[in-house]
């Protein structure tokens, strides 16, 4: 068992969330980061109707059990490791700072990406529009641009994460006041 603080346990159960909450978090950082820069610059390139029904399609299978998981997993994991750290100021407030910006991570795409998508899949059967390039038009450049803030967001919650539970980062072994100073015998050193 591990301290933090001053001499307060870590139980492997908080090594366990912590650990978790930077796996979930890194696993949506790595989502958004694959879609800005392969998915979406790929998409980029196919014509309008291609590229809308595309589109509907990720949107339709990304809602499932396995991503909710993560995007979910991350924003509550990342709560109760804050939560088990509330006594140990150091690595609680670096988890506290990653909790807040996956957060800000987790409202812009629960608030814009998740209404573009709606959106999109409100103007129906790609074969059917009469004009996908209006409907491309609407969708593309503000997904791709809040994406990649989402990307950057999950990044830096990931590096505050880290931070968190790197040992050395709560507490420094302080060298011993018997071998800093002269007391005791040389050979006794």
């Amino acid at each position: 068992m591990t301290t933090s603080g001053p001499d307060r346990p870590i139980s492997a159960l908080h090594h366990l969330v912590l650990g978790a909450a930077a796996v979930a978090t890194g696993l949506m950082a790595g989502t958004f980061y694959v879609f800005s820069c392969a998915v979406m610059p790929a998409l980029g390139r196919s014509d309008d109707r291609t590229f809308v029904e595309v589109m509907q399609n990720i949107n339709d299978v990304i809602e499932n059990p396995v991503f909710l998981a993560g995007f979910l997993g991350a924003l509550f994991l990342t709560a109760a490791a804050a939560w088990q750290q509330r006594r140990s100021p150091v690595p609680r407030r670096w988890i506290l700072a990653a909790l807040v910006v996956y957060a800000v991570a987790f409202l812009l795409t629960s608030g814009i990406n998740v209404p573009l998508n709606d959106e999109l899949a409100r103007a129906g059967n790609p074969a059917r529009i009469a004009d996908p390039a209006a409907v491309r038009d609407r969708f593309e450049d503000a997904w791709v641009a809040w994406n990649a803030v989402r990307a950057v967001l999950c990044t830096a919650a990931l590096a505050l994460l880290l931070r968190a539970s790197y040992p050395s980062a709560r507490r420094r072994p302080q060298e011993s006041a018997y071998l800093a100073s002269d007391a005791g015998s040389r050979a006794s050193r």
